[in-house]
């Protein structure tokens, strides 16, 4: 404090705290402070405990890794204890969670955090937003469904993952639901890529027939875990579907989709929306290359 001239004498400063027998009461971290404030101010809101509190975003749809990058960046926590507890079942545990990992329970929203702050800690917090927003009537409707908080995370992260559209969210999972009910596989490219090794960014025939159990083409049902982390918007989704008969859903390639009930409809819906507009893009670019 010195250093940024708060204080003119480091050794009064250090004899008035001796004296108060205040010195050891001091609690560590970041404070907001500045030059106006005298000695005994300064004293004052060290012992306040009142430390500067970062606000960080958890965006809907991060998995364990990502969020693990954002708590790094913002200095926030340690990463790799992070990524160790997130991981470790006996910590899972004592947050009353039977899971592998906690991917899927950490909740997406804006936190305020002290820098520095125990992994542990971080953990909970955001453990703890999911448990607002779980709300009785979610449990009931799981309950009725005969679903169990995993598998409605589960869901949820894989609708969440689906699709950017907020209005969308309750036909795709209509579509899933009905897959479900009809033992049909859920055939969800997120989940197929959450299970590679490694990902390119571009998703390839060979990888919807890796041997996965996130590999929603070949295993039936749902995924053993969630993808992610979902928003409140994916799990209400999860629980309250549409009313529809949709089976299929095909990218329209403006962040919207094009739904349909049967597999006619469907492979329809893929010429126009995905074939024809790449053999125009072929075409145009030969018609390119030509001139």
């Amino acid at each position: 404090m010195k250093g940024e001239q708060l204080i003119r004498s480091r050794w009064a400063f250090l004899w008035l705290g001796k004296t108060r027998d205040i010195d050891r009461k001091i609690r560590p971290g970041e404070y907001e402070l500045d030059a106006s404030l005298s000695s005994q101010e300064i004293l004052a809101k060290l012992l306040s405990g009142r430390v500067v509190l970062h606000p960080v975003t958890i965006p809907e749809g991060y998995n364990l890794a990502q969020i693990a990058d954002v708590l790094s960046t913002q200095q926030v926590t340690d990463a790799k204890e992070f990524t160790r507890l997130v991981r470790d079942r006996a910590f899972i545990a004592t947050l009353g969670i039977e899971a592998d990992s906690l991917e899927g329970y950490l909740f997406p929203e804006t936190y305020s955090f002290p820098r520095g702050t125990k992994a542990r800690e971080v953990i909970k917090a955001m453990v703890d937003g999911l448990h607002r927003v779980w709300s009785a009537e979610m449990q009931e409707q799981a309950a009725r469904m005969k679903l169990s908080l995993h598998q409605v995370l589960t869901l949820a992260s894989v609708i969440e993952k689906e699709t950017g559209s907020k209005e969308e969210r309750e036909l795709i999972a209509a579509v899933f639901h009905n897959r479900l009910r009809k033992k049909i596989p859920l055939q969800s490219d997120p989940t197929v890529i959450y299970g590679l090794p490694a990902f390119d960014g571009n998703i390839h025939k060979r990888d919807l027939s890796i041997l996965s159990p996130y590999n929603t083409y070949r295993v039936q049902g749902l995924p053993p875990g969630p993808i992610a982390s979902p928003g409140a918007h994916s799990l209400r989704a999860a629980l309250f579907p549409a009313q529809a008969s949709y089976l299929y859903f095909v990218s329209r390639n403006d962040g919207t989709h094009q739904f349909s009930s049967t597999l006619t409809e469907h492979n329809q819906a893929v010429e126009k929306y995905q074939k024809q507009p790449f053999r125009k893009r072929t075409r145009g670019s030969l018609a390119v290359h030509g001139a």
